[in-house]
């Protein structure tokens, strides 16, 4: 079992990983967008940008998925693919469970989905506030 854990460490540091990355480019490209008061113009940057965290999420999400199965918690892929979805969301429908010693790397990967959503919702705050800022001229 301590295996296990070891493995879901290295995932979520993955995870952190893939955000920071994902994040620090969009950053990036935000640092390069003119913004104006085109409705049109902020809503293609927002959803851009939400875009972008959810791409990031799903990533992390496959990571896990992939780990599940190789691992033998899950029967197939999609299987996988599916109870990592809702539980790096927290979603946790209960249709499907992992075995008995894989339960701690669920719990991690449900920690590590707070974390990274949080991560976005602060991160989409700021990215809003900086559109904002460039928009009506400030710094």
């Amino acid at each position: 079992m301590l295996a296990k854990v070891f493995v879901a460490w290295l995932v979520m540091g993955a995870c952190v990983s893939i955000h920071a990355g994902g994040l620090t480019t969009a950053l990036r490209w935000i640092g390069t967008w003119q913004m104006t008061d085109s409705f049109w113009r902020m809503s293609w940057a927002f959803a851009t940008i939400a875009g972008w965290m959810i791409l990031l999420h799903v990533t992390e999400i496959v990571a896990w998925a992939i780990v599940y199965h190789r691992g033998a918690a899950m029967p197939t892929l999609t299987a996988a693919l599916y109870f990592s979805a809702v539980t790096y969301t927290t979603t946790g429908y209960g249709d499907l469970v992992l075995p008995e010693q894989w339960r701690l790397v669920g719990a991690i990967e449900a920690l590590t989905g707070i974390l990274m959503c949080g991560l976005s919702t602060g991160f989409f705050f700021a990215a809003a506030s900086r559109l904002y800022r460039s928009r009506s001229g400030g710094v």
